[in-house]
């Protein structure tokens, strides 16, 4: 008869294994520094929501007062093969005009967390706080003068990634 580890001892095991090693570590993400825009949601009708959106490097500069719809367009046309799409044709700038996206880069893809009623004293009350402190008109353009730099869990899957917001270390200027 043949006898059987313990359970502890094979999860212990596992641990060892390339592949669990890679999905341990997949899953719990990647702690990043990053610079990400704050915006309100465009049809917030009072609801006090707040945007961050992280946006490609190659991206930002086009996306500098566009709305998160037009940099979303924009993003999409950029990643898409099929450029001849209605969305594609309809952009703030010329397709011709928009940066191609190295291999590797991260993000891949325009991402963005929206919060919304946002404890205070809690965990986000920084946000909170520098997101009242501005004029709502730099609130629904991408803008220099709303944006933070902050500590983010990056996680990236197979078929999309996510990103989660840790603690915001600085408010623009920066």
């Amino acid at each position: 008869m043949r006898k059987t580890a313990p359970l502890a001892l094979c999860a212990a095991l596992m641990l060892f294994t390339p592949l669990a090693r890679y999905a341990t570590a997949h899953a719990q993400g990647t702690e990043l520094d990053e610079t990400l825009f704050v915006q309100a949601p465009e049809h917030d009708n009072g609801g006090g929501g707040i945007v961050l959106i992280w946006i490609p490097e190659p991206l930002q500069r086009v996306c500098l007062g566009k709305t998160y719809s037009q940099c979303a367009a924009m993003d999409y046309c950029i990643r898409t093969t099929v450029k001849n799409v209605p969305m594609c044709r309809n952009l703030a700038v010329p397709l011709s005009r928009l940066p191609a996206y190295p291999p590797g880069m991260r993000p891949r893809r325009m991402m963005s967390l929206n919060f919304y009623k946002i404890t205070p004293n809690g965990p986000y009350a920084a946000l909170q706080n520098y997101y009242n402190s501005l004029p709502p008109s730099v609130l629904t353009r991408i803008s220099t003068d709303a944006r933070i730099k902050a500590r983010i869990r990056f996680t990236a899957g197979s078929n999309d990634d996510s990103i989660q917001l840790e603690q915001v270390l600085a408010t623009a200027p920066f």
